[in-house]
């Protein structure tokens, strides 16, 4: 028999006996015993606590032993899937023969089915449904999504395919991080036990983060909700028990403003701690982050090696974008594509000067003379909450290049004598983490709108 077939066949048993299909790890721990290989190495393999590797497998072990009738370790595995084999194959024979019961070798039922009952057997067994459990009460409700089909694909297969278990959306304010992020959860829900939203508006200690999220668990698994009862497990044991995918829009209200990227304020340091065991124990949940950073610990360019993930979004194409100019009553389309362009197509950014073009009756040739550039009041408001998270040091390097034409190396920007090179090799990274400059191979920029926006302060 071979590793997929045994594969099956174990998978068919667990689905049978608990109504849950093998997970990450306890494929890897069947496949890891097939190879001959030690705990260790199939830890090693996975990135993943042996101690909890070893569990899961003698947890495994004897949910066998009740399936297989006999003592089931690893060191023996093997040698009891042989013989259950063997047996199936006699016991087939056996029928054959006498013209009773129908036997499959790849784990059907071991028994005759019930034939008067077996067209209800889907309904009458409630293990064979996998119970749905959703929070989404704080995901907005947004209107029309214009295309991001490139965006959603490789946030899904990172999801789904890749099994991540840490991903971070980042993007400057009225990209669209939010909108893309629910569509993303309406698609791909039902794939997993538990589906939260949380919006961290209210800046939640990390103490009753967690206890939200245990309580949910705790009541969907019917166990008494008293105080002393809600805490029976750490947060990180749900999260290895369950599929969860867990959605926190808005992470850096837990960030500090007036300091580099990615510094936690006072009373949210231990969410660090929260995010870097969701990072390096093995578990089969997905955190998903959204902001307008990621905190300090969460790399900006990520290995294919390791469950971390980070996507920084960008303005929509031109198709899509034309479409919200359409949509707020736009006409001259053939000359769009320049405005689109300008405004780099942020999706806020264009209905705020759509709007803004259309109370005052101008039209976007017109607007599109001596390049300028419009600064809606509700759009100054979006970039004064950005801008004023930054720090002294940013706020001089931005300065700096809103001055500059074109743009720049780190040489020109040394120049100025204003800046040491360690200093601004610091601020040039926690600009680029919060998304408001852009990086040309070796060359720095702004964007059109963020250069106008320094340059009137």
């Amino acid at each position: 028999m071979n590793l997929k077939e045994v594969l099956k066949m174990v998978d068919e048993m667990v689905f049978a006996k608990t109504g849950q299909h093998l997970d990450n790890l306890q494929e890897a721990i069947l496949r890891g015993t097939m190879q001959g290989e030690k705990y260790t190495k199939i830890a090693e393999d996975i990135h993943c606590n042996e101690t909890y590797v070893r569990q899961v497998g003698s947890q495994l072990w004897q949910l066998l032993s009740e399936e297989l009738g006999e003592d089931v370790n690893k060191k023996n595995f093997r040698s009891a899937i042989h013989r259950f084999q063997v047996s199936n194959v006699s016991n087939f024979a056996k029928d054959v023969v006498v013209g009773i019961g129908i036997f499959n070798l790849c784990g059907e039922p071991r028994h005759p089915p019930d034939i008067s009952n077996s067209h209800n057997d889907e309904k009458s067994n409630p293990k064979q449904t996998k119970t749905l459990h959703q929070d989404l009460s704080e995901m907005p409700e947004l209107g029309n999504f214009f295309d991001r089909t490139s965006e959603l694909q490789t946030l899904t297969t990172w999801i789904l395919q890749q099994n991540c278990r840490l991903i971070t959306l980042t993007g400057i304010s009225g990209i669209g991080k939010t909108s893309l992020a629910v569509q993303l959860v309406q698609q791909i829900k039902d794939e997993f036990e538990y589906a939260v939203w949380y919006t961290l508006d209210e800046f939640p200690t990390i103490d009753k983060f967690q206890s939200n999220l245990t309580q949910l668990f705790s009541q969907s698994e019917n166990l008494d909700s008293s105080p002393t009862n809600q805490k029976r497990l750490p947060l990180i044991k749900y999260l290895q028990n369950h599929r969860c995918l867990i959605v926190l829009d808005d992470v850096h209200n837990l960030l500090c403003s007036g300091e580099l990227a990615g510094k936690y304020k006072p009373k949210y340091e231990e969410y660090r701690s929260l995010f870097k065991q969701i990072q390096k124990l093995f578990h089969q949940s997905c955190f998903l982050l959204i902001g307008w950073e990621p905190p300090k610990e969460v790399p900006q360019l990520t290995s294919e090696n390791t469950p971390i993930r980070t996507l920084q979004l960008t303005g929509l194409d031109t198709a899509a974008a034309r479409e919200i100019l359409r949509d707020k009553g736009l006409t001259e389309i053939d000359n769009c594509e320049a405005l689109i362009h300008r405004y780099q197509g942020n999706p806020l950014w264009l209905k705020s000067v759509a709007t803004l073009i259309q109370e005052l009756g101008i039209g976007v040739a017109e607007l599109l003379i001596d390049d300028t550039i419009l600064l809606p009041e509700d759009l100054k408001d979006v970039l004064d909450e950005q801008f004023d998270r930054t720090s002294e040091l940013e706020k001089q390097v931005l300065s700096l290049l809103a001055k500059e034409n074109q743009p720049v190396n780190l040489a020109k920007l040394l120049q100025n004598g204003q800046i040491s090179s360690s200093d601004l090799l610091n601020a040039l990274q926690s600009l680029s983490r919060r998304c408001l400059i852009e990086k040309q191979e070796s060359l720095y920029t702004l964007s059109p709108v963020l250069k106008q926006y320094i340059k009137g302060l």
